[in-house]
């Protein structure tokens, strides 16, 4: 099969691909337009929690398309309050509104807690959020977001959003003033080079918002549904939020997301939210088997699994070639490099023969795995030992 340059110059240039298409995937593996083989621990940036076209995946979306693919979110259809169920059943929140990315998601939270403001904190808008965090692309979580560069990128930025230091609460504290109306932050940065938050921070900041009559979001885009080694990151730290957002793993693939609220600030009026696709019962069917092979007996404690192994792994790794150590959250992880060289790592890895493989490097000193998490001991073992081989190559 030939590369469609056609094709490629008739999709619009956002960002810089390389010239392959890939044609079919399976588990943690991808094929391109050659034949090549691609060992992939990116996963389409963590959306692909089971693999590539999961069998789970597949049968739900071969049943529900033969019965209904979506009736517009004016009616009640069984996928989607089969799925608002689990989740519900599964977390501390007591209503679901389901979106199709989680920048949706992210957005929908922006507005549930400025509509909260209006009707507990005299219209109190400002929403603090974190230096080097990643809620979006849209405008709006563009401006959440704390991403070097992005307050002059498509300006000027949606007001009412300050910028706090990750894990210092004194931060916080002091941007807290009566318009303040949430705290809203990453259990873990993911774009910022996966930098967890501490359990100590994570404690004081819900005391700290309950005792300032502020809501607290946690942004689980990326580390909701099983990324972390628990089904929610918020649960490692023993708190209830009053927010979540969810996407990437929760649809396994498909456009996906979640916007979760307590109860109490459950306040949307009908027309205050909505959207075409959402809720869909095509997407939410693949959600609702999604949630049951997370919650299957046994599969959350092989993450932990793999895991501790890719923890191991990367610090062994890091050992061998003075580098900077490794951190992260279960199957979210960085190795931190001691030299700005992740770009040629990447770019070798992927170019490796007969086998590439597919590395993500968020930041030039850095590299983020978010494999599939059902990925296998021996697949895992082999990513190390290549990425052991594509460093030496790098580094001659």
């Amino acid at each position: 099969m030939e590369f469609d340059r056609a094709g490629m110059n008739a999709l619009m240039d956002i960002v810089a691909r390389p010239e392959l298409t890939f044609v079919r995937g399976e588990g943690s593996w991808l094929e391109d337009h050659t034949g090549k083989r691609y060992l992939d621990v990116v996963q389409g940036w963590a959306v692909n929690c089971l693999g590539h076209c999961p069998p789970e995946v597949r049968r739900a979306i071969e049943t529900q398309a033969g019965r209904l693919i979506n009736p517009s979110p004016a009616f009640f259809n069984e996928p989607s309050m089969a799925l608002a169920r689990r989740i519900t059943g599964a977390s501390c929140f007591d209503r679901v509104f389901f979106a199709n990315s989680g920048a949706e998601a992210n957005e929908g939270a922006i507005k549930l807690a400025r509509k909260w403001g209006q009707l507990n904190r005299k219209g109190a808008y400002k929403i603090i959020t974190f230096d080097h965090s990643f809620h979006g692309r849209t405008l709006a979580t563009m401006s959440a977001s704390g991403k070097a560069g992005w307050d002059k990128l498509f300006a000027p930025q949606v007001p009412g959003f300050p910028k706090a230091i990750l894990n210092d609460l004194d931060s916080v504290r002091a941007l807290i003033d009566d318009e303040t109306v949430a705290v809203m932050l990453e259990p873990v940065q993911g774009e910022g080079g996966v930098i967890p938050a501490t359990a100590e921070f994570m404690t004081g900041l819900r005391e700290l918002t309950r005792e300032r009559g502020v809501l607290l979001i946690v942004d689980e885009v990326q580390t909701g549904f099983g990324r972390t080694g628990k089904l929610f990151a918020y649960q490692h730290y023993n708190i209830e939020p009053d927010i979540m957002t969810l996407g990437k793993g929760i649809g396994g693939g498909v456009p996906l997301a979640a916007l979760c609220a307590r109860e109490s600030v459950s306040c949307f009026a009908y027309g205050d939210q909505g959207g075409t696709y959402n809720g869909n019962p095509l997407c939410t069917a693949v959600g609702v088997a999604v949630f049951d092979v997370l919650t299957s007996e046994g599969f959350m404690e092989s993450v932990e699994q793999r895991s501790r192994q890719l923890s191991e792994g990367l610090l062994a790794l890091s050992q061998k070639w003075g580098m900077e150590g490794e951190r992260g959250q279960g199957l979210l992880r960085a190795l931190i490099l001691d030299r700005e060289d992740g770009a040629a790592i990447v770019k070798t890895a992927m170019d490796m023969a007969p086998e590439g493989m597919l590395l993500n490097s968020p930041r030039p000193n850095l590299l983020r795995f978010m494999p599939a998490l059902n990925i296998s001991e021996q697949e895992m073992a082999l990513m190390l030992e290549r990425l052991d081989q594509v460093v030496a190559k790098v580094r001659g």
